[in-house]
């Protein structure tokens, strides 16, 4: 089998792409655990050193809350692409992995900002990596688009639904980042609720409120 012949074969399962997604979605969300550590046993003394203890803790709780937000919102939001496929191929599975490449960076970038919340600098990575996840998952649903892998059944408003989703949500966060211009305490803020928004009041693409 030649090179060519190869590449029209590869890729063509949905269901394993989506095992593949589960999967390290999974393993991301549970790492970001990993980073919460209880205080130190030796340390604490009575309530008022526990509840001191917790206040320092606070920054990584409201870190992993966002994070956890965060790779749950994609993980709705691929879904929702790979159960509008009629199939795969070689290049959209490719662009899912590089998807998944950045589901796979957010334990650091969410330790990176839980060490240096104040730094807007560790802010910024944050949100690159949000921005990443929002550029792949976008390209991947216009390259599904144009390359006529969507159910035939699908109403024909869901593919400019999913677009303005994805747009709308990734200029909410784009302006929460650039708060960081008056505080980084603000972004985060913001970009919480911003999440807490999507994860708790959803809009189904294709569906008027």
């Amino acid at each position: 089998m030649n090179r060519s012949s190869y590449n029209r074969i590869a890729g063509h399962s949905v269901e394993r792409l989506a095992a593949l997604s589960d999967g390290v979605f999974a393993v991301a969300m549970t790492l970001l655990v990993l980073d919460l550590h209880a205080p130190v046993a030796e340390a604490i003394h009575g309530e008022h050193d526990l509840w001191r203890a917790l206040v320092g803790l606070s920054p990584r709780l409201v870190m992993y809350l966002m994070s956890f937000l965060t790779l749950g919102i994609f993980w709705v939001g691929q879904q929702t692409q790979l159960n509008h496929l009629e199939r795969s191929n070689r290049d959209l599975t490719w662009i899912h992995i590089a998807f998944l490449f950045a589901v796979a960076l957010t334990p650091f970038s969410t330790t990176l900002l839980a060490e240096f919340f104040r730094y807007r600098l560790a802010l910024f990575v944050y949100w690159v990596k949000i921005l990443l996840l929002g550029v792949v998952l976008y390209g991947s649903w216009g390259y599904a688009v144009r390359k006529s892998l969507l159910k035939k059944e699908i109403a024909p408003e869901i593919p400019a639904a999913v677009c303005r989703r994805i747009v709308l949500a990734q200029s909410l966060y784009a302006f929460g980042a650039l708060l960081c211009i008056i505080g980084t305490l603000w972004s985060i803020a913001f970009i919480v609720l911003v999440q807490l928004n999507y994860a708790v009041a959803p809009r189904i693409p294709g569906r008027r409120h």
